[in-house]
């Protein structure tokens, strides 16, 4: 609910800040007050259309803040979270108007976009006037309401997912129909180029090795002369080693003898032959290691040819053709396999539309049961508004041509203002005075569903009087049981039964050289007064103070 509301600099209202409580409030206040501004200064806080002119005259810039109260459950917090918001539990909207025609919006204190603050604004505030638009006289609401009111609104979550169901099974099959036409298109090729690639056998990596084993070969038949001279010097029969060990041999037994003089040439002779063999053995191993053989260097150069001119013939590297090859094996599959697959989607396909077909008509069925009840709860307040030759119908069209994810029926509200007279939309056929009257009673009736936590009603009683007056007030003071309840009105019969009564007036400032709008709460007595005001005009008598009297008295027996 709408907890506070503060107006910096707008029109005629230079400082303003309202607290609010639950049940009804009423503003009441003389024509040209200031009462139109207040709730234009209120409808821009909620994302209302920005302008220039709502600046006060001199003022750089003007600001709304609204402050709400807010269930953790409220549909609110949901845009929230799909906006990365932080829920708090209260709602601080705050709107800044700059004479420029620039606005900004920010919710607790966070920047945040003008269709933002409109969704969040939507979810938490209806408004409501003989010639708005923007509530339920949108058709588009008048479905969500109508299962609101049946409490179907689980039934509708359940078709929604069986409308995602089946938009993603018929996906499917759509998307392996389009498979299996581009590879019927291309069968010949497609087998041909799978048994080619199948028989080619790329790997991955394989170019690479292959070059760098050809590059080595290469290399290796260059220098495997020298290896095989180094090798005969160090271990063939021109080799020092036979001579050098047995010189070693020789000195050894003359160790005992003359040790000093033969260790250390001994112990270098030794590292000497070390040395020797060890080289040996290198070179043996990169002799093997270059052995050229021509026909292996053949061979490779025979598959790097194959493996390129594939690369060449499909347009893609050596590298990719692994992958290709099973691409090429699974197109060649989906038309081998491709039947008994699409029968299966198919299948499930059917299943699917099956599914939602069922729950659809059920789901029609249920509406149609309950517009008849919403009709006749609807019809049941009319009568005191002095509409009791009028009709509510809601009107029901199913049309299983035109699904979606809420079902295929188009609901849509429906008057017939007089009898013998044609019924049609709510909005078309109905006056301004009757369309406040057929609003009220159908927010009467769905005040604790499918409603938002304000409501606010701009002058609904504008054209009524005494009875029928009356009716509005009573019908306001039990919608406010519910929910919060705003009303700007004229009707005394309708400020009566106010919770909260606010006096909307006018000060003179600056030794009457400007003015600015104030807000009074009322007490008691100052009520009676402002209520006999409304009922006298100008000249306020003692029975205008005894009828305002009777009318609280009324209002609270």
């Amino acid at each position: 609910m709408l907890a506070r509301l503060s107006i910096r600099d707008i029109v005629l209202i230079e400082r303003l800040d309202i607290d609010f409580s639950k049940g009804l409030a009423v503003l009441t206040g003389e024509t040209g007050a200031g009462k139109s501004i207040l709730l234009d200064a209120f409808a821009l806080a909620l994302g209302g259309r920005g302008d220039a002119g709502l600046v006060r005259h001199g003022a750089e810039q003007g600001q709304v803040t609204a402050v709400f109260d807010v269930p953790k459950k409220h549909p609110a917090a949901a845009i929230l979270r799909e906006n990365g918001l932080d829920d708090t539990g209260e709602m601080i909207l705050r709107r800044v108007q700059f004479a420029d025609g620039r606005t900004r919006a920010f919710l607790n204190d966070q920047t945040i976009s003008v269709q933002t603050l409109k969704a969040i604004g939507a979810s938490l505030v209806e408004i409501h006037g003989q010639h708005d638009e923007r509530a339920l006289v949108d058709t588009a609401t008048h479905r969500r309401l109508l299962d609101a009111f049946a409490g179907l609104e689980k039934n509708v979550a359940a078709i929604e997912e069986l409308w995602e169901a089946r938009r993603t099974a018929r996906q499917a099959l759509e998307a392996h129909r389009e498979n299996m036409a581009r590879a019927a298109r291309d069968a010949d090729y497609l087998r041909h180029a799978s048994d080619e690639l199948i028989a080619l056998a790329p790997r991955d990596g394989e170019e690479t090795q292959l070059a760098e084993r050809r590059t080595a070969m290469m290399q290796g038949e260059k220098i495997s002369e020298d290896l095989r001279d180094a090798l005969a010097a160090v271990g063939g029969p021109q080799s020092p080693v036979a001579a050098l060990a047995a010189a070693v041999r020789r000195l050894e037994r003359r160790t005992a003898q003359a040790p000093k003089l033969v260790e250390d040439a001994v112990k270098a002779m030794d590292d000497a032959l070390n040395s020797l063999a060890e080289a040996e053995q290198h070179l043996g191993a990169a002799i093997a290691a270059a052995d050229f053989d021509p026909l292996e260097l053949e061979r490779i150069e025979e598959r790097l040819f194959a493996l390129r001119g594939a690369a060449r013939k499909y347009n893609t590297p050596v590298d990719a053709l692994a992958a290709l090859a099973e691409k090429f094996r699974a197109d060649v599959a989906l038309i081998d396999a491709g039947a008994d697959r699409l029968k299966d989607l198919e299948k499930a396909a059917h299943a699917a539309d099956k599914a939602y077909d069922e729950a659809a008509q059920k789901l029609s069925a249920a509406r149609l049961k309950s517009a008849e009840k919403l009709n006749k709860a609807v019809n049941a307040e009319l009568a005191p508004l002095k509409l009791d030759r009028a009709k509510f119908i809601t009107q029901i069209e199913p049309d299983a041509a035109s699904p979606g994810p809420q079902g295929f029926d188009r609901v849509e509200f429906w008057v017939q203002t007089n009898p013998g007279t044609k019924p049609g939309p709510l909005m078309k056929v109905a006056s301004g005075g009757e369309l406040s009257r057929f609003l009220l009673a159908l927010k009467v009736v769905l005040s604790d569903r499918g409603s938002a936590p304000t409501l606010v009603f701009d002058e609904i009683d504008t054209g009524v009087g005494g009875a029928v007056a009356d009716a509005i007030g009573a019908r306001l003071a039990r919608l406010a049981d519910k929910v919060q309840v705003m009303a700007v009105t004229h009707a005394p019969q309708v400020a009566a039964r106010a919770d909260q009564h606010l006096l909307i007036s006018k000060d003179a400032l600056d030794r009457g050289r400007r003015v600015a709008t104030r807000v009074d709460a009322l007490a008691a007595d100052h009520r009676r007064e402002e209520i006999a005001r409304m009922l006298a005009g100008a000249e306020i008598t003692a029975e205008a103070r005894a009828a305002a009297e009777r009318l609280l008295r009324a209002a609270t027996a």
